[in-house]
């Protein structure tokens, strides 16, 4: 049976908010749930490749080729990293490509593009987008049907989220007229500070429902994981972190 493909880009363009680790945490926890996954690594520090062991030395084909060598994204996909799910990996080449895209043809619509033969294959594609709001991040806000916007537990959280949210209606009134928010995720929290608190409340009253009902504790499980280029729900599968992100996973199926 043909799958209803959810494409969700999971983005910030503020850096260490939480996004890879969503990244990989999510997809993982969604395999484990018995859906079907495909992670796109399209930040150029392909953290979320290493994070979840791809040996970026003995890949033949990246996201970078998909984009830029008429490569297949099928042929760039690294299956079964873990259960369920399967990743196309960015490597450094993707560095270059922000400057290399701007002088190609219907270069915003080249992710686009590549990820539609995979509809119908897959539950969720994610892609996780680099930290910033340069030519990759269009490419994902065309290729998405909806945006996933983690949030750090910090002050000046929904600082440089309003430059997201006026990018998004930019490329909705000329490129994607579906694309939307399907949930903010708040990161990094901590359960002892006030401060956690008085954000969560805050992006609560900005994007109501939007926030999902679970918050990612800030844990240190959370940040070794990677190293040992596992998930949280293999690293430690019945840690705070863990049972989080299997939470969060529910709430996205939950949503449809």
């Amino acid at each position: 049976m043909a799958k209803n493909t959810k494409i969700i880009a999971i983005i910030n363009q503020k850096g260490g908010v939480g996004k890879t680790t969503t990244a990989i945490n999510l997809s993982a926890a969604l395999g484990e749930l018995g859906k079907k996954v495909l992670l796109i690594d399209l930040d150029p520090q392909g953290n979320s490749s290493s994070g979840l062991g791809v040996e970026k030395e003995q890949v033949e084909n990246c996201i970078y080729d998909v984009l830029l060598n008429d490569v297949s994204l099928q042929e760039a996909i690294v299956p079964e990293v873990t259960t369920g799910l399967d990743v196309v990996p960015a490597t450094i080449n993707l560095a270059g490509a922000e400057v290399e895209l701007v002088s190609e043809m219907a270069r915003e619509n080249r992710l686009k593009e590549a990820v539609a033969p995979m509809r119908g294959h897959y539950d969720y594609i994610f892609i996780d987008c680099p930290p910033s709001l340069g030519l990759l991040t269009v490419n994902a806000l065309v290729a998405a049907d909806k945006l996933l916007i983690p949030i750090q537990c910090e002050y000046y959280a929904l600082e440089g989220v309003t430059k997201l949210l006026e990018s998004m209606k930019r490329v909705k009134s000329r490129l994607n007229p579906s694309i939307d928010i399907f949930g903010v995720l708040m990161t990094m929290y901590d359960g002892h500070t006030n401060l956690s608190k008085q954000v969560v409340e805050e992006v609560r009253n900005y994007f109501g429902d939007k926030v999902f009902d679970m918050v990612i504790p800030r844990t240190v499980k959370l940040s070794e994981a990677p190293s040992y280029q596992q998930p949280i729900t293999q690293y430690e599968p019945n840690g705070k972190g863990s049972i989080a992100y299997m939470e969060v996973a529910k709430e996205v199926i939950e949503r449809g």
